[in-house]
C-alpha cells in the first residue's frame, strides 16, 4: 500500500543541478583548484555542511569553503532569477498524488529559507503535506534522518512511502530509511550499486508517475 511519496528537489523538482554546477565549476576554474569538479559531484545531493566535510577532508583545515561557497551563490543567483524551470511531468505527479490521497513530502538537503521560495515561485506549494529541510535534521544525505523525518512528520511507515531522487546520496539515505526508492536520474547515470539500491530506475516523472498508479 502506497501512503506517501517524497520527493527531493533540486534535480527531481527543479532543473537545477546543471546550473549549480555551472556556477560551481565556474569557481573551481577561476581559482584552477583541481579535483574541484570531481567532488562537486561527489557531493550532489548533499547539504551544505556534509559538502564542506568532504571538500576540507581532501584540501585541508585551511581551505577557504565558505568564500568559494558564497560566490557560487552569486552566480547562483544571477542565473535562477525569476525561479527555477520544473521538470517535466512534476505537476502531473503532484495532481495525480494529491487526487488519489497520497501523502506528498519534500525531503530536501537545501536549508528552509532557500527551499520554500522556490517551490513558491513555481506555484506548487499547496500539493505538499511536509516540508523537511536540510537545516531541520541532524545528519544530511547519505544518511537516512531526512526521510525518516519525512515519514514521521507525514505519520506513515518508511515501508509504505516511496522517494523520488536523482543522486547516489539520495538514492542511498532513502534506502536506509527503509522506503522504496525510485531513482529519475539528472547529471548521474546509475551505476551497479544504485541499481540495487533501486526499486527501479525510470527516465522522468511522467514515467515515475504511471509506476506508482500500477501500484495503487
Amino acid at each position: 500500500m502506497i501512503e506517501a511519496v517524497v520527493f527531493d528537489m533540486d534535480g527531481v523538482i527543479f532543473d537545477s543541478e546543471k546550473i549549480y554546477l555551472k556556477c560551481l565549476t565556474a569557481v573551481g576554474g577561476k581559482y584552477k583548484i583541481p579535483d574541484f569538479e570531481d567532488l562537486c559531484y561527489q557531493t550532489i545531493g548533499t547539504t551544505d555542511l556534509y559538502m564542506k566535510e568532504v571538500f576540507l577532508n581532501h584540501y585541508g583545515e585551511e581551505f577557504p569553503f565558505d568564500k568559494y561557497m558564497d560566490e557560487m551563490f552569486v552566480l547562483f543567483e544571477k542565473e535562477a532569477e525569476g525561479g527555477l524551470p520544473l521538470k517535466e511531468g512534476v505537476k502531473e505527479i503532484l495532481a495525480f498524488l494529491k487526487q488519489n490521497n497520497i501523502k506528498i513530502a519534500l525531503a530536501t538537503s537545501t536549508i528552509e529559507e532557500k527551499a520554500l521560495p522556490e517551490i513558491r515561485l513555481a506555484g506548487i506549494e499547496e500539493y505538499f503535506d511536509a516540508f523537511i529541510c536540510g537545516n531541520m535534521i541532524e545528519n544530511g544525505k547519505p544518511a537516512p534522518d531526512i526521510y525518516l523525518k519525512a515519514c514521521e512528520v507525514l505519520q506513515v511507515n518508511p515501508e509504505n512511502a516511496y522517494a523520488i531522487e536523482d543522486s547516489f546520496n539520495g538514492i542511498r539515505s532513502a534506502s536506509r530509511a527503509g522506503m522504496h526508492a525510485i531513482m529519475v536520474p539528472d547529471l548521474l547515470k546509475p551505476d551497479e550499486e544504485i541499481r540495487n539500491l533501486s526499486e527501479c530506475v525510470l527516465p522522468s516523472l511522467l514515467d515515475a508517475r504511471a509506476y506508482i498508479e500500477e501500484k495503487c
